[in-house]
């Protein structure tokens, strides 16, 4: 007997949880009670310890996940997100929160393309792209500081074209194993 997947274990609770009325305790409205909107890291080790370590609960803010808590283009998705947030969901302060330990510090392209092509990417993809306007080496580099990055994109953030004046947009870091926050960019100071 072949063993459920992914896909269907998740389907199997999903479920149990309706049936049992269990999001009862999660219900809220999609504007943030808090007033915020953050972005942050995709990482794993943020799930449950970013909002335990800032003392949100459900329904307290708006959540934007990306690889590396970036900004990497003024009119991308992350950009819309936040403005979106702004404009309509009653977000009234931003955050820019990224971690230590992050993949994406000092993360090389070379690697990735790499892995693209042993995963069965064509080299002729790739070139397109690249002939196409797309510099796929720079669009998949990290960065080289986080605290630079967190600097970066509250920058981005703050003078977007955009962005109403007065909107606070902070910059912090947390500590992926203790939940610790170091303050980067003060929102309130700018």
């Amino acid at each position: 007997m072949k063993s459920p997947s992914l896909l269907q274990e998740i389907l199997e609770f999903n479920d149990k949880f309706v049936e049992n009325r269990n999001y009862e305790k999660y219900e809220t409205t999609k504007y943030p009670n808090k007033e915020m909107v953050i972005l942050t890291c995709m990482d794993t080790r943020l799930l449950e310890l970013l909002p335990k370590a800032l003392n949100l609960g459900n329904g307290d803010a708006k959540i934007v996940k990306n690889a590396g808590a970036l900004v990497a283009h003024p009119f991308g998705s992350i950009m819309r997100s936040i403005l979106i947030a702004v404009y309509q969901l009653q977000a009234k302060e931003i955050l820019v929160i990224a971690h230590h330990d992050c993949g994406m510090c000092g993360l090389k392209a070379d690697p990735v393309i790499d892995s693209m092509l042993e995963r069965g990417i064509p080299q002729e993809t790739l070139d397109t792209l690249n002939y196409s306007g797309l510099d796929i080496k720079n669009w998949l580099h990290g960065f080289e500081s986080v605290q630079d990055s967190v600097k970066h994109s509250v920058n981005t953030i703050k003078n977007h074209p955009l962005m109403p004046e007065g909107v606070p947009v902070h910059g912090l870091v947390i500590d992926p194993k203790t939940g610790k926050l170091d303050l980067i960019v003060d929102g309130y100071q700018n």
